[in-house]
This record gives C-alpha cells, sequence and structure tokens, in this order.
C-alpha cells in the first residue's frame, strides 16, 4: 500500500519545474514581504529533493519501523521552514541551504521512532551529548564518569546530568534468551516474583503484633488519643488536636501533653525490649 501512496505521490510531484537560483532569490524576497503563493512555489520545485534524501535515508536504515512517506512528511515540513528562513542575500542555491533542514529534520523523527518511549527533540540532543561525553571521558581516563565530572565537563548542573542520563535506557525483550553458564533461559523466567513474599508478611505481622501490645499496654486516654492522632481507624486522615479534644472531652494542650506522654512510654518499652534482647 505504501508503494502505491509513493508512486502516485511521485507522479504528482515529477512534473513540477525546477528553479533557477535568481528565481529562487526573487520568490525569497516575495516570502519575507508574506506572499503564501511565493512559499508554495519555492517548496514545491524542492519536493524531489526531500524524496531523494528519504529514499537514502531509508535505504540505509534497513531496521527502522519507520515508512519512506513518513520521512517524507517530515522532510516536507522541514523545507517549509527552511523556505522562510532563506534569504537571497545568502547567495547559494536553494537545495543546498535546504539539505541540512531536511535531514536534521527526518533523523529526529528517526531517532524518536526508535525509542519505546520518545523523547522531545532537545531531550533527544541532550541525552545524545552526554552519551558522547561519556565516551570521551572513557576514553580519556579508562574509566566511567561520575555525574559531577560530567557536570563540571558540560558546564551545567548535577542535577541536569542525573536528568539527562535516566533519559538514556536500554529496553529487553522479555522473550529474550539469557545464557547461564551452559544453560539457556527466557529473560522473563529470571524475574523474581515479588507478589507475595513470606518473610515480609511475617515481618508485617510481627510488626502489628507488637503496635498492638505496644497500645494495650497504655491508659484509655493515651490509647484513644494516638488511635485517632496516628489514624489506626484507617480515615481519610488523621484528626487534629482540637478534634481529639472533642471527642474525649479536654483541651487540645492536653491531648497533645497526654500524646507526648503515651510517645514517650512507647520509646521505653522499645528500649527495653531491645536491651533484654
Amino acid at each position: 500500500m505504501e508503494k502505491d501512496i509513493s508512486a502516485s505521490y511521485l507522479n504528482a510531484i515529477k512534473h513540477i519545474p525546477l528553479l533557477s537560483q535568481s528565481e529562487e532569490a526573487s520568490l525569497s524576497q516575495k516570502i519575507q514581504a508574506g506572499d503564501s503563493q511565493a512559499l508554495q512555489r519555492l517548496v514545491s520545485a524542492n519536493l524531489r529533493l526531500v524524496v531523494s534524501i528519504a529514499c537514502k535515508l531509508d535505504v540505509s536504515c534497513p531496521d527502522s519501523n519507520a515508512g519512506i512517506m513518513d520521512l517524507i512528511q517530515e522532510g516536507n515540513i522541514a523545507l517549509m521552514n527552511a523556505a522562510q528562513k532563506f534569504r537571497a542575500s545568502f547567495s547559494t542555491k536553494f537545495s543546498t541551504y535546504a539539505y541540512p533542514w531536511i535531514i536534521q529534520y527526518m533523523i529526529r523523527f528517526l531517532n524518536r521512532k526508535a525509542r519505546c518511549i520518545p523523547l522531545p527533540g532537545r531531550k533527544e540532543r541532550a541525552v545524545r551529548k552526554m552519551q558522547k561525553m561519556q565516551d570521551y571521558f572513557f576514553q580519556q581516563n579508562g574509566r566511567e564518569a561520575s555525574a559531577a565530572e560530567l557536570a563540571l565537563y558540560a558546564g551545567i548542573s548535577e542535577e541536569k546530568v542525573k536528568e539527562c542520563l535516566s533519559c538514556s535506557y536500554t529496553v529487553a525483550s522479555l522473550d529474550a534468551e539469557v545464557k547461564d553458564g551452559e544453560k539457556t533461559a527466557c529473560f522473563a523466567d529470571m524475574i523474581p516474583d515479588c507478589t507475595y513474599a513470606p518473610e515480609e508478611q511475617l515481618m508485617r505481622e510481627a510488626s502489628k503484633e507488637t503496635v498492638r501490645s505496644l497500645m494495650n499496654s497504655l491508659s484509655r486516654r493515651e490509647k484513644c488519643v494516638l488511635w485517632y492522632r496516628y489514624n489506626f481507624c484507617c480515615e481519610e486522615r488523621a484528626k487534629t488536636l482540637r478534634e481529639i479534644s472533642m471527642i474525649i472531652g479536654v483541651s487540645p494542650e492536653a491531648v497533645r501533653q497526654t500524646a507526648i506522654r503515651a510517645e514517650k512510654r512507647i520509646k521505653q518499652a522499645i528500649e527495653r525490649g531491645q536491651s533484654a534482647v
């Protein structure tokens, strides 16, 4: 289907006449004056350039999942931007000026398509720059550079470096085969199942039992204050001192003092337990 679309597109643009350098200069002046028809004519006359570049990139990147029509679309966007920036004073053919624009847009598109999680163009360039710095540092020093060293080398903050490094990742298929000595296993089979951990469950239950016993060692008022203060009742939020004071019938200051006293008793009980162990 895509070959049919490419053929029909080529048939539509191959009859558009090319422009001389003087004609391009004249159209450029009209474009700067706001002539949309001049812009359309300059872009249309160079659509074959975009197709030529897209075909070369498509051949050089056979593993890319981007179609040639997608590359042509990105190149046409670049062509329109280049036409708006072009000036007759550049003293060069428009195709020469537009070529790097088209290449840049197409390569940026291929980089976005290559990632499972696309990054903005600015972020993509920052990641590639940081990777080049890492490679250069390793060649010069024989070791990996730290975030602080990269920040000093790049002239940016360490937080920015860490942010760029966090965007650089590799993707592995769960069905990929992994060799463990002479054995071969599926990558997914080597990932531990953390949905149920008996040890963590046991520790969690032991902690709950410890908290219950410590709470039962307190007086009724102290237990009530901590119950609401730390939201043991699992409500949307813990109650304030004023709300607790209204429940038990004392002042908010008395509630605060009771909470301090209860917390101190619990800490002392824990310290005695650790000492006994």
